[in-house]
């Protein structure tokens, strides 16, 4: 009995170190063949997390951070969803790993321009007095720019006037010639007089490159000065825009109109396009490519400065529409003042985008009122190729 008590150890310990040696093997094996699908997945979600990160701290506080404002941002809702099935291909990490993307989503899904309140929100019912709103980047008025055309002036006036608002916000009254440096490539128009004849009835504001026409009528109106919140530097209005001032120095027009014996301020805005010339590595005449992001950077700052102050200081009831070239993944829609509403709920989209027209990627067209003024209908329409942005016509009050 004691020599067989002394041998039975010994065997076994030697079963169980072949066993394991056996499983050290196989182990060591199967890392061999998967290593490279771990490795790729831990990137990949760590990378992206990573990413999300920094986007929120840097956007809208550095200019070179400016080509990553563009990415679309659906994006931030896809790209994480993706993830998480990547990361069960980490079968030894894959729950610790789905942590990270499952944070990116967290962390992003703001930036995503999801509507989820539309699958909840009910607007107001309309009162017979309400009046409907039409707000539109025209894409440089009624030059040809689009496929498909031609699309004529006429046939750009007749779209216009079916729109049968009672008050419009227009940008781009202006046209654009591309074989021209920079700014001098915007020239000024006057059709001041054909916007009369077409619209009897209608009182007609022209500033810069926007316009507003109501059938209502105008108690004031104003641009707001952007260079006051521009650096020293970035000031004086370029040479080449010295006939039209405004172009450089205003990209928000406020007009009141007294609706339903109140009066409402229309703040007609079209800011500046995200710093992008880094992401295309494209210098230009005006200046190097580092030179035109920081002048639009510091322009779409300086212009949502100027609106917030005269916000802050306004006592009517506002609405804030137009393109603003500010998609939901960019940190500078923070710079919108807290006191207006975002009336995005009123749309009937769960992923609501104006740009490009037809192919609908970016929200860049907004609309923004106070909560004393009431919206019942809000849609995105298309332009019949007359503009590469998308039509916002809205039915509204004030309370």
């Amino acid at each position: 009995m004691s020599e067989t008590a002394n041998v039975e150890p010994s065997i076994t310990e030697e079963e169980r170190a072949d066993h394991a040696a056996q499983s050290d093997g196989v182990a060591q094996a199967g890392r061999r063949r998967r290593p490279w699908r771990v490795r790729l997945a831990v990137l990949a979600c760590t990378a992206w997390l990573a990413f999300v990160v920094l986007h929120r701290l840097l956007s809208n506080r550095f200019y070179w951070w400016g080509p990553f404002d563009v990415i679309p941002p659906l994006a931030f809702a896809l790209i994480p969803l993706a993830l998480i099935a990547v990361a069960q291909l980490a079968r030894p990490v894959r729950w610790r790993l789905t942590a990270a993307p499952v944070l990116a989503l967290v962390l992003g899904l703001s930036c995503s321009g999801l509507n989820f309140s539309t699958l909840w929100y009910t607007p107001p019912s309309a009162p017979s007095d309400a009046i409907k709103l039409v707000t539109w980047n025209t894409q440089y008025w009624d030059q040809d720019l689009q496929p498909g055309g031609p699309h004529t002036t006429d046939g750009f006036y007749a779209f216009l006037r079916g729109l049968d608002a009672d008050v419009y916000l227009l940008q781009e009254y202006a046209h654009v010639d591309m074989t021209k440096t920079h700014w001098a490539q915007a020239r000024g128009i006057d059709q001041a007089a054909r916007l009369r004849a077409e619209f009897p009835g209608y009182e007609v504001v022209i500033e810069g490159r926007n316009v507003t026409l109501s059938r209502l009528p105008v108690v004031g109106h104003r641009w707001l000065d952007t260079t006051t919140w521009l650096p020293d530097d970035l000031k004086p209005v370029p040479d080449a825009l010295r006939d039209r001032p405004l172009f450089y120095s205003s990209q928000t027009q406020v007009t009141d109109i007294r609706v339903n014996g109140k009066t409402v301020s229309f703040y007609n805005s079209h800011l500046f396009q995200p710093p992008q010339r880094l992401m295309r590595l494209q210098n230009g005449p005006e200046g190097s490519m580092f030179e035109v992001d920081r002048l639009n950077f510091e322009m779409r700052r300086a212009s949502y400065e100027a609106i917030r102050k005269d916000v802050a200081d306004n006592p009517h009831r506002i609405v804030l529409g137009g393109d603003l070239n500010t998609s939901a993944a960019m940190g500078i829609k923070s710079m919108i003042p807290d006191r207006l509403v975002d009336q995005s709920h009123a749309l009937p989209s769960l992923y609501p985008a104006s740009w490009p027209s037809g192919k609908r990627v970016w929200r860049l067209d907004w609309l923004f009122t106070t909560s004393n003024v009431a919206v019942s209908r809000y849609d995105l329409l298309d332009s019949k190729g007359f503009s590469d942005h998308s039509v916002q016509r809205v039915t509204l009050w004030p309370r």
